[in-house]
């Protein structure tokens, strides 16, 4: 490492890496957390673990930390919270604000906004109670996604194809969100674009062998292929990127994150999510394209850590 860049490395001073907490995908984060604090310390960062499941923030300001890399995933990280918490101790963090955390963390506000704007979305229904779950299915059509609006990595989401496991999906989606997602599958490839301090990173196309990207599928299995280059014409690929800059710019989105689509069978291309605070494990999307576009994984955190802000 030349002189330069380890002067710019220390500008950074004491920084913390958040990972764990207490939401339903800590163990992810426990692995991207220790992923994104080796890397940093191997590029020279002063980089120090601190769990906010078992510390109090405050601790942050009291041991005199300069920045925070937050590698939080779910509920009481990723929803605007941590980020909240941040603001009041002045201490610049990385990714989205808080409005930006906490409308992404939430599939139905954030669908909301995008159909507002004239964006591809598939077709859903919200729903707080129990339905008539013959309608919602004419409605949709069969199968469906049964989801809660405010869970990551696939919790909570069932796929369903007969009107009979809908009360079952609904129940199971409903433990974790008051608020539960009705959504029309789209059978043509599911695919997502990284974004990286207003830079789309090279799509990449996710095959999972079972019935869809669920937990095992994005964190457990070694089966689930991932294609970068993603197969796509150059045109439908640039259409998808730009796509996805209009998406995380429209919830307020800022530093890095990744956009998440279903692609129909008429090659159109359908928003299904934001992630403000993506996955860094050695199953994850955004290192993936990163590493497509040229960029290491200690590159990737370095660049994330530089756009730290306060708001």
């Amino acid at each position: 490492m030349n002189n330069n860049a380890s002067s710019s490395l220390s500008n950074f001073g004491k920084v913390a890496v958040l990972f764990g907490g207490r939401s339903a995908e800590r163990e992810v984060s426990l692995n991207s957390g220790a992923a994104v604090l080796a890397a940093l310390r191997k590029s020279g960062v002063d980089a120090h673990a601190f769990d906010p499941a078992q510390r109090d923030l405050s601790e942050l300001k009291n041991e005199k930390f300069d920045r925070v890399f937050i590698a939080l995933h779910g509920r009481f990280g990723e929803d605007g919270t941590v980020q909240g918490a941040l603001e009041l101790l002045e201490i610049p963090y990385t990714g989205s604000g808080v409005m930006a955390s906490a409308i992404a963390m939430d599939k139905w506000r954030t669908k909301l906004i995008w159909q507002a704007m004239g964006l591809s979305i598939p077709e859903y229904e919200a729903l707080t109670a129990p339905s008539d779950w013959s309608a919602l299915a004419d409605h949709l059509d069969l199968p469906l996604f049964m989801k809660p609006a405010n869970e990551g990595s696939s919790v909570g989401i069932s796929k369903v194809k007969s009107v009979e496991e809908l009360p079952l999906a609904y129940a199971e989606a409903a433990k974790h969100d008051k608020v539960v997602i009705a959504e029309s599958y789209i059978s043509g490839g599911e695919y997502t674009v990284s974004i990286l301090n207003g830079r789309a990173l090279p799509v990449v196309k996710i095959e999972p062998v079972n019935e869809f990207y669920d937990y095992e599928a994005k964190y457990l299995s070694d089966e689930t292929s991932y294609l970068c280059p993603c197969g796509l014409s150059a045109e439908d690929e640039t259409e998808m990127q730009e796509m996805a800059l209009q998406a995380f710019t429209l919830i307020g989105g800022q530093g890095w994150g990744r956009v998440d689509f279903l692609r129909g069978e008429d090659g159109r291309a359908y928003l299904l999510e934001v992630n403000t605070s993506p996955g860094m494990t050695d199953h994850s999307l955004v290192p993936m394209a990163a590493r497509q576009a040229g960029i290491s994984f200690e590159q990737l955190v370095v660049q994330i850590l530089e756009s730290a802000h306060v708001g």
